[in-house]
């Protein structure tokens, strides 16, 4: 997927990158009053909203789940890795318009910009999720030596929402509907995962289709490492791996084919 070539053009680059990553979280933040926080209070807003409206239904839907914290559990084990997968997704579809001008006049790797924007929503979900790991300790609800099976998790959702993002994000540049279409898309698929509620209260017939939504099990195995403390139906993540890897190749095929043609377009 990623040649040697690329791979040392973005080693031989690492200070742009790094840079770039610690240039963009100071323009985030270097201004506000609360600084970093603000990573922390966007996400907990949403979880607040929906505790507030939908705890006292959902708490007693969820299945095998004693702890008064559980929805709160719940809502954060799917709201915050949601938000890093969206948080990918829309940025690396408008990475490469919005550096438009630096694309233009200097040479580099561009894929370095797709690294940037993994790494810099990776950098903000570690900070949220740092300190929801520390609610679990203080809580007693930390999962155990389960908490481990997270990192292949994580990488797997990585890999597909920047498959995804890059191949959007190239698209994107020639034709300017894809982002404002994904913008709709991405709102319906969120409802669309057991997120907010358990998939249990769901009609038998759409429960059934849940296994094609690869966010879905994604979802589905943070839940039941952080709110079930128990490993995760390592086969249900197969269909979201095969999409993964498959989303990688096309998005990079894309990326070296158009690339050259990406300039004028901008």
């Amino acid at each position: 997927m990623i040649s040697s070539a690329m791979l040392k053009g973005v080693w031989a680059y690492r200070g742009f990158v790094v840079g770039s990553v610690k240039r963009e979280f100071q323009a985030k933040y270097g201004n506000a009053v609360l600084g970093a926080a603000w990573t922390v209070l966007n996400p907990l807003a949403m979880i607040v909203v929906y505790t507030v409206i939908f705890a006292q239904v959902m708490r007693s839907k969820l299945p095998g789940v004693d702890s008064s914290f559980a929805y709160s559990i719940y809502l954060c084990a799917g709201v915050l890795t949601w938000g890093l997968f969206t948080e990918i997704t829309t940025r690396a579809q408008t990475v490469f318009i919005e550096h438009a001008n630096l694309i233009k006049k200097l040479q580099f790797p561009r894929i370095c910009l797709p690294l940037i924007v993994v790494l810099n929503a990776t950098l903000n979900f570690g900070i949220v999720f740092a300190l929801f790991t520390l609610f679990l300790l203080a809580s007693g609800n930390f999962p155990g030596w389960v908490f481990a099976a997270l990192l292949p998790v994580l990488l797997l959702q990585i890999a597909l929402a920047i498959g995804l993002g890059m191949l959007l994000g190239v698209l994107n540049v020639f034709f300017r509907d894809v982002g404002q279409f994904f913008g709709i898309f991405i709102q319906f698929w969120f409802w669309l995962t057991p997120i907010v509620y358990p998939a249990s209260i769901l009609p038998e017939e759409v429960r059934a289709l849940l296994p094609w939504n690869p966010m879905a099990s994604v979802i589905g195995a943070y839940q039941d490492i952080l709110v079930h403390a128990k490993s995760p139906d390592w086969s249900s993540l197969a269909l979201p791996a095969v999409l993964a890897v498959l989303l990688c190749m096309l998005g990079m095929q894309t990326f070296r084919k158009r690339s050259g043609e990406m300039v004028d377009e901008l």
